[in-house]
């Protein structure tokens, strides 16, 4: 059968005058809606509150309607091409930017869009199950919301796939429904996306670090010289900040409601009545930290090197940097360990980059434990949250195969897992969070774990009925 692409698939890159891509994308779609059907939200809904965006202007790229899931309408959305633009580093900086793959780079586009559009469907199959232990309508409603996104991001990384990269193209648009997160056979490509999300404190989390993560991904990639790329990625990162805001509010609401459970009964020990204590909150921040820390790669890298000078990827803000955006003579600050003990390294900063965007990230998520602690401090609490040290509980990078403690020490292996239980989840953390998991569908209830958001959706209150079960 064939779609109306202008109705069933927005888009803005004339699917409907491409009759090639037309045809592998119709070829495509069944595929993806079996995937969503048998990997997609596991609770049965009628329709969902949700955000579409059906075109890249300010009025049409936040479309909002109660929508059935399987209905969405994943769209295909560039950002508006700017005739003018000039590549802003690397050694063809000032030259026009590309509107196609160039034949010596084609291999390594393919593997950046792969890598990145890996890893959209894999959130989706972690968050599969959250649905049937939802703490209000509310929060069903911004899951579901994540989830089509991450969908229609997917759908992204496909069009450019299909579009720019033929017969392989397509090929791999198809393998990335045929991976799945945490499969022992076909896992996804990186490890962050492997783990679980069995709890809703889980998913803030994940949210909040891991979501942050792809945000400066993407924002590397919309300095791409290769223009449909830079596009594509600079729409994407319009929803991604919806995801951060989940994270952020969740991990706000989750701290509030600690908070005043602390206060109310006297003590750190609110887990007895049906909250989450601060120091599971902080070993869930260690954990989701440490792992998305592991999504930059190694400190050095002669591969993001290249990518660098050639064009592929940029760093975070590129224009921005008061430097002459090539690199050549530069040099970067770079900790790593030596005889036991922590040192800086003075290094080149071409293969230094992943460290440059590490660091980026890393001050991005120290704003958010800054609120968390204003929340404390608003309930008069002495306590306080922490990042860890970008040492701790690594498994990539100069920091896997040490152990290293959230304050920075180096530790043999009998110290570190004499202290593991303090600073990362315990199998008893695990229960009692789950244990909490109970499902809340009535309109302006919410689950005593955790403190209603401020406001609604789209001025829309927090009693209204976000999701039709």
């Amino acid at each position: 059968m064939s779609i109306d692409y202008s109705e069933r698939i927005p888009n803005n890159v004339d699917l409907a005058e491409d009759r090639r891509l037309r045809r592998a994308l119709e070829s495509w779609q069944p595929r993806f809606l079996q995937w969503w059907a048998e990997m997609g939200p596991a609770l049965p809904t009628r329709d969902v509150y949700l955000r579409t965006a059906v075109s890249v202007g300010r009025e049409g790229w936040a479309h909002f309607d109660h929508v059935p899931l399987p209905d969405y309408r994943w769209g295909i959305f560039l950002a508006e091409r700017k005739d003018d633009r000039r590549i802003a580093f690397g050694e063809h900086k000032g030259r026009p930017v590309w509107q196609r793959v160039p034949g010596e780079h084609r291999a390594d586009l393919q593997r950046l869009i792969v890598i990145q559009g890996d890893t959209e469907p894999a959130s989706v199959e972690q968050q599969r199950r959250l649905g049937l232990t939802a703490p209000s309508l509310y929060d069903l409603r911004n899951l579901f919301q994540v989830n089509v996104e991450e969908g229609r991001h997917l759908w992204a990384m496909v069009y450019l796939l299909h579009a720019y990269f033929g017969r392989e193209g397509r090929e791999e648009a198809e393998q990335l429904l045929k991976r799945n997160s945490g499969s022992e056979d076909s896992p996804r490509i990186l490890g962050a996306f492997n783990e679980e999300t069995p709890d809703w404190l889980s998913f803030y989390m994940f949210t909040y670090f891991t979501d942050r993560d792809g945000k400066y991904q993407l924002g590397t990639l919309k300095e791409s010289a290769f223009d449909p790329l830079s596009r594509t990625c600079e729409f994407m990162l319009k929803e991604e900040a919806h995801h951060m805001f989940v994270g952020t509010t969740g991990v706000d609401r989750v701290v509030e409601r600690t908070a005043q459970l602390m206060r109310e009964h006297d003590t750190d020990d609110i887990g007895p009545y049906g909250g989450i204590p601060l120091d599971v909150v902080q070993k869930y921040i260690n954990f989701h930290y440490s792992v998305s820390l592991d999504l930059f790669g190694g400190e050095t890298s002669t591969n993001v090197a290249n990518y660098f000078t050639a064009g592929l990827k940029g760093r975070w803000q590129e224009e921005r940097r008061a430097d002459d955006h090539r690199l050549t003579d530069a040099f970067a600050v770079v900790p790593r360990v030596e005889r036991g003990r922590l040192v800086d390294v003075r290094l080149p900063a071409l293969t230094a980059l992943n460290a440059d965007l590490r660091g980026e990230y890393i001050a991005d998520c120290a704003t958010g434990v800054n609120r968390w602690n204003r929340i404390l401090a608003g309930h008069g609490l002495d306590a306080t949250l922490y990042l860890p040290h970008v040492g701790f509980n690594r498994r990539v990078g100069v920091f896997a195969g040490h152990h290293i403690s959230p304050d920075g020490r180096v530790l043999d292996e009998g110290s570190w897992e004499a202290a593991r239980g303090r600073w990362l989840p315990t199998a008893a953390d695990k229960e009692h969070v789950r244990a909490l998991m109970r499902p809340v569908y009535e309109p302006g209830k919410i689950a005593a774990w955790v403190a209603p958001p401020r406001n609604g959706i789209n001025g829309r209150p927090f009693d209204y009925e976000y999701v039709h079960l």
